[in-house]
């Protein structure tokens, strides 16, 4: 199996991403295609002993930012790392691509480059969402601000798929995300979704859930429109790191608050540990004819290394094949994009 990893995509680029990779290589006995600008490739690999039979670098001189327009950057950087790294995929010359760089460039160039599965109306990019029993899979994260019931529907049926063969999640509880819980709640889009997801025969719909329940795991797969789900997300983000920043205003305050921290400090840790992100690897872009996998922009070695391991086993759970599978089964459109 042949992974490809954009090499300068990320806040820390070249030190993380070829660590991440080697680390990868002898946990997972994977071959990786180093995409980016060859000679700080080279010399970032100079400094580890590696199999070097198992990485091979494909240059690539440009490098698209977070201040360019993710669709013209796509047209125009053709030499980027993100750009050389989807036509790999798109060629089959690699299984999987994975890049902690632009968000935009990497959906803008998933559906411009590598193309949506046929049926599936618009990709969703989704992300393992911590809660008191465990993990759920929130989904769209923000691959798209405005969405049709028929979206939301194709979400939670490869949201459901990924929660099955990826999280091992035997029957996965699909969950609205609404204003209340009640049928019938929300706007003209959620009361069209709901009648919808009621009557998708390969899902296990559970009805409406509500923000403040999202976090204690009652369902598996959250579903919501990008726009939705990315204020979801960074708003969970921002709450986790000022709840920890102000335990630690509190534990400071005094000798005895100090002996208390030293006390909890090992289940403090483990508590955050479920909290990191990097501990499951980055956001899969369901929907695509490809196995993309986009990690955080702050990854670390951790978190890329993590990332690969979620591509090899998307590639080996024939996601793809099995979303093929049930939009065909819902009958889905037969656009000329797809």
């Amino acid at each position: 199996m042949k992974i490809a990893v954009d090499a300068m995509g990320g806040d820390n680029g070249l030190k993380v991403t070829v660590k991440g990779s080697i680390d990868a290589i002898k946990e997972y006995d994977v071959n990786i295609v180093l995409i980016g600008k060859e000679e700080l490739i080279k010399e970032e690999l100079n400094k580890y002993d590696y199999p070097k039979n198992k990485i091979d670098i494909v240059n690539a001189r440009d490098i698209i930012t977070n201040d360019d327009e993710p669709a013209m950057a796509i047209r125009k950087k053709k030499d980027s790392s993100i750009v050389v790294g989807l036509n790999l995929l798109k060629n089959k010359e690699v299984d999987g691509f994975i890049s902690a760089g632009s968000t935009g460039a990497v959906l803008s160039g998933g559906l411009l480059i590598v193309k949506r599965i046929k049926g599936i109306e618009r990709p969703a990019l989704g992300t393992v969402f911590p809660t008191k029993k465990g993990i759920s899979l929130l989904l769209d994260i923000g691959a798209n601000a405005d969405c049709k019931a028929k979206y939301l529907q194709q979400f939670a049926i490869m949201g459901s798929i990924y929660a099955q063969k990826i999280l091992n999640m035997s029957k996965p509880r699909v969950g609205l995300v609404n204003i209340g819980s009640e049928r019938g709640k929300g706007n003209e889009l959620m009361k069209e979704t709901y009648d919808l997801l009621e009557n998708t025969d390969n899902i296990s719909f559970c009805g409406n859930i509500e923000g403040r329940d999202i976090p204690y795991g009652n369902y598996d797969v959250l579903v919501c429109d990008g726009f939705s789900g990315n204020i979801i997300l960074k708003l969970t983000e921002g709450l986790a790191m000022s709840i920890f920043d102000m335990l630690k205003d509190v534990f400071m305050k005094s000798f005895m608050t100090k002996i208390g921290a030293a006390i909890l400090k090992p289940s403090l840790k483990e508590f955050k540990k479920t909290l990191d992100y990097s501990e499951y690897g980055g956001a899969p872009l369901l929907g695509i004819k490809g196995a993309v996998i986009k990690a955080h922009g702050s990854s670390d070695e951790f978190a890329i290394k993590n990332a690969i391991r979620q591509a090899k086993t998307f590639i080996e759970n024939k996601i793809i094949e099995k979303i093929e599978e049930d939009i065909n089964l819902l009958g889905g459109n037969n656009d000329k994009d797809s």
